[in-house]
Formats: C-alpha cells, sequence, structure tokens
C-alpha cells in the first residue's frame, strides 16, 4: 500500500523523500505555517516548485520577493514559485497557510521566477465517467528541468486517467516517479488508486490498491494508475512528476493500456442507461 495519510495541524502535514519512497528523484512535502511563521530551505543540487493551497504568504527566491495567495484550490488557480539549485525558498506567512514543495536534481538551467495562472495551459480531458480538467500548473513548455507539475479537478463519482496510463520505463514509456496529493469539497469525501500491471511475465505483475480522504497522498512507483472519486464529494488533486526527462523531454507523453484505449475514440460507446432488465415492477427510490 503506498498511500500516505496527511497529519492535521501546523508544521510539515505530509512528507516524501526519495529515501522514504524508495526512489530517486522526487521529494514532496506539504506544510501549514500561522501567520509570521517562516519556512526555509536551500537545495544544492536540486530545483524546487512550491505552490499555494491556502491562505497568503511572501514566497522570497533568493533576492526577490513576491506576495502569493489563494482562497482555495476549489476556487482559483494560483501561481507558482521556482527556483535553481543554490536558491534560498523563504515562505513567511501573512495568513495562515498551506503549501506544496517539492524538489528534483537539476543543474541550473533555468532562472528563480514565479509562474502566473495566466500562462499555465488548462485542458478539458476524456468525456462520460472519466471527464476532468487538467491545468499543466510546470510543465513544456514551461521551463524546468525534472519536475513537472499538474493540477486536476475531478467531478464526484468520475475517474481520472483513464485509460490507465504508466511511465515506469516499462513498455516503452519515460521513467517518471509521481505523487497524488488529494484535496475533497467535503469532509466525508474519498478517493481510491489502483497501481497495478498485468503482463506475459507473472514476475512483473503486481497489485496496490489504496483509498484515502482529504489531504492524504498516493505514490505511484510503477504499473498502470487511475483514480476515481466517491459519488459524494468533488476531488481535486496535485501531481509531482520527476524523472528521465529533462527540459523539453517533459512533454513525452505516458503509454497507455493497449485494451482500454478504444474508450478514446468514444466515450459513450457501451454506456447503458437505466433501467436495464426488470420484472415490470420498477420502482424510484
Amino acid at each position: 500500500m503506498d498511500a500516505i495519510f496527511g497529519t492535521p495541524g501546523p508544521g510539515v502535514q505530509l512528507d516524501v523523500t526519495p529515501a522514504s519512497a524508495g526512489w530517486t528523484y522526487l521529494a514532496f512535502s506539504i506544510v501549514e505555517l500561522r501567520a509570521g511563521e517562516t519556512h526555509t530551505s536551500t537545495l544544492a543540487d536540486r530545483e524546487t516548485a512550491v505552490v499555494p493551497l491556502s491562505g497568503a504568504f511572501d514566497l522570497s527566491l533568493g533576492d526577490e520577493t513576491h506576495a502569493l495567495s489563494r482562497t482555495s484550490v476549489f476556487t482559483e488557480l494560483a501561481p507558482v514559485g521556482y527556483a535553481p539549485p543554490g536558491v534560498t525558498v523563504t515562505v513567511t506567512a501573512t495568513t495562515d497557510c498551506v503549501f506544496s514543495i517539492g524538489s528534483a536534481p537539476a543543474e541550473g538551467r533555468y532562472p528563480a521566477r514565479v509562474i502566473q495562472p495566466s500562462t499555465i495551459r488548462s485542458e478539458i480531458r476524456g468525456g462520460g465517467q472519466s471527464h476532468r480538467q487538467v491545468n499543466h500548473t510546470l510543465a513544456a513548455p514551461i521551463e524546468a528541468e525534472r519536475l513537472i507539475l499538474y493540477e486536476v479537478y475531478v467531478p464526484r463519482g468520475t475517474w481520472s486517467g483513464w485509460a490507465p496510463h504508466c511511465h515506469d520505463g516499462r513498455e516503452g514509456s519515460p521513467y517518471l516517479e509521481e505523487v497524488y496529493y488529494f484535496r475533497m469539497d467535503r469532509p466525508e469525501g474519498f478517493w481510491m488508486q489502483r497501481n497495478w500491471r498485468e503482463s506475459d511475465d507473472p514476475a512483473e505483475d503486481f497489485e496496490e490498491l489504496m483509498r484515502g480522504g482529504d489531504g492524504d497522498a498516493a505514490l505511484v512507483r510503477r504499473g498502470y494508475h487511475s483514480t476515481v472519486a466517491c459519488p459524494g464529494a468533488n476531488m481535486y488533486f496535485l501531481n509531482y512528476l520527476a524523472g528521465e526527462l529533462v527540459g523539453e523531454e517533459r512533454a513525452t507523453p505516458p503509454c497507455f493500456s493497449e485494451v482500454d484505449t478504444w474508450i478514446h475514440d468514444d466515450w459513450e460507446a457501451g454506456a447503458w442507461g437505466l433501467p436495464v432488465v426488470t420484472n415490470g415492477d420498477l420502482q424510484d427510490s
């Protein structure tokens, strides 16, 4: 099981490191600060990306300071702070705030800056019960070395990542490590995720089923994966990815499950309406 449950309250609520995840590239944290508190990081050989999730703070990237804020992940897109290796990243809370901070190995090809929401590409993907909004928060052509970020909005009872895809270096896919960080718009809401592989080689097969709620996360180390929101709550998730792709290579697509890609041609093909079969005494409830 690779679900990670967040810890409510100020401080580091959730922390993923290469050592704790058992992988090579990606680090990811969720941090909550009270007004006036500060979080500082300087990484000599890693690039860093900071995403506001709620509240307001001053983000210092070396000698430059930017005021960032977000009411909620469910109401607006947010600016993203980016820093190359060696630049001190300081978050100073002007109100109570929550933000994500992630990093990956880098050489320092791109400058520190804030990426504004107006430059972030947004698209609607899929259809039927796999209909979602995908925001390319830090994805090519927005410049970074290894980091890739997406913010995704999924209606209640709907799947994301269908047809299932993989990016673990197998079947011709690129190698990328990935964290899904989830928020639900109702406190009782929950999500479920499946990571798996079914192949001709039984030694390659595996199955991971996990579930979590608002503020929890899932790791994707390998295999195909897909996620679903419960029928009672809309779902947001933030993806941080990093791996072998560098610069413009970050636009390389994943590999899709061939047995499921037929749905891309017609999202309504084979869909049932109700009733299907009855005994002649069908009642609504």
